[in-house]
């Protein structure tokens, strides 16, 4: 794309008015519409921020030819088809995880992407969480050493939430385990084992056929040494929400705190052994950010915090990551690159959750990655 500065069209304003004014301060995007079903919120968020293109019907918009770029935030089981079908209108996407919940929708957008040089992303938060940055900085600057193990947990009590949530497996919305343990290296997942572990309650069985409380899975990186251990529950598990990810160098070891809000721990080898733990409270990124997107690392968009959207004050904040995934997204578009996750990096994490689960229903049996979620 030659342009400097992309028209950008929000679909789905629960979680996507977000990230509305940070587009508006972008140096790169004009926030030029707004895509809701319900008019009364369609015009409450057009009104608040200011924005005249406004639009009910999804279909509608995708026709408009002033659009450069959707960014979707709406319900699970509406991101592949309505990707594929913004695609194939010509339009540039970022979508909220996961890229799809069957194996064929992702192959479709990647197949997509590819016949038509059309850019997507995966808005992955947690591989822009300040947490992961600071990991990835150690790597990137070879303070880990020899990476040896990566390890990450999602844990959410989702009782409560809306339509499509109750009994879902919980591998199926995995993105933010899997993302963090591939994106450290920037590896690719080759094949998996997954196991499900205790029972959910009878009435949320026969939503998807599934009982497991909590699915927890093996992933075995292509052309590498390593493998990784996730594990995601989603009812009937007591836990703090938890989005965690833990990777052990042969120099230095980073933890996720148990406790939302608590330190980092770094563990540094050849220590005396009480000296090998150290509490490190975790520096926020905005250096890598225009500057007039910064100040959305560490506050969200709106003044009040019952304003915010439960998905960000529930997964507080999501370490800061909003900013980075906008930027991310229109940097990829002004200068012609590839994005991270792009869409083989995408259908490669979300299909380790949806082969995962196949893995468990099968007791565990390995299972091998679609050849179309591998670069070739």
């Amino acid at each position: 794309m030659t342009k400097n500065k992309i028209n950008i069209a929000i679909v789905g304003l629960g979680f996507g008015a977000e990230f509305i004014p940070i587009y508006q301060k972008h140096p790169n995007a004009n926030m030029y519409a707004i895509c809701q079903r319900t008019q009364s919120k369609l015009d409450e968020v057009g009104d608040a921020f200011g924005i005249e293109k406004r639009y009910t019907s999804y279909d509608e918009l995708l026709q408009d030819p002033d659009v450069d770029a959707v960014h979707i935030n709406t319900p699970i089981p509406d991101h592949a088809s309505q990707s594929i079908k913004a695609l194939k209108a010509g339009k540039h996407v970022a979508c909220t995880v996961p890229m799809a919940t069957t194996v064929e929708e992702c192959e479709q957008i990647v197949k997509l992407t590819q016949e038509t040089g059309l850019t997507y992303m995966m808005m992955e938060t947690v591989v822009y969480a300040r947490e992961f940055l600071y990991m990835r900085e150690l790597y990137e600057n070879g303070e880990l050493g020899k990476v040896q193990f990566l390890k990450a947990s999602h844990q959410q009590d989702m009782d409560g939430w809306p339509n499509y949530w109750p009994g879902l497996p919980p591998m199926y919305y995995a993105t933010h385990c899997v993302g963090p343990v591939l994106g450290l290296t920037r590896a690719e997942a080759e094949y998996v084992s997954c196991f499900g572990s205790g029972t959910i309650r009878e009435e949320l069985h026969h939503h998807y056929n599934s009982p497991y409380a909590v699915e927890t899975t093996h992933i075995k990186f292509r052309n590498s040494d390593l493998s990784a251990h996730i594990y995601r529950s989603l009812f009937d598990v007591a836990r703090q929400y938890r989005e965690s990810f833990e990777v052990y160098g042969s120099k230095k070891g980073v933890e996720w705190p148990l406790i939302e809000g608590n330190p980092l721990v770094v563990h540094t080898a050849k220590k005396p052994e009480p000296e090998i733990p150290q509490e490190v409270e975790c520096p926020d990124f905005a250096k890598l950010l225009p500057k007039e997107i910064q100040h959305f690392t560490t506050k969200g968009v709106y003044d009040e915090d019952d304003n915010q959207h439960l998905s960000f004050t529930q997964g507080a904040g999501h370490g800061g990551s909003h900013p980075h995934l906008v930027h991310a997204f229109l940097d990829a578009l002004v200068n012609n690159k590839d994005p991270y996750p792009n869409a083989v990096q995408s259908a490669n994490i979300t299909c380790v959750g949806i082969i995962a689960h196949e893995s468990a229903q099968k007791n565990g049996e390995v299972m091998k990655m679609p050849d179309f979620t591998l670069p070739s």
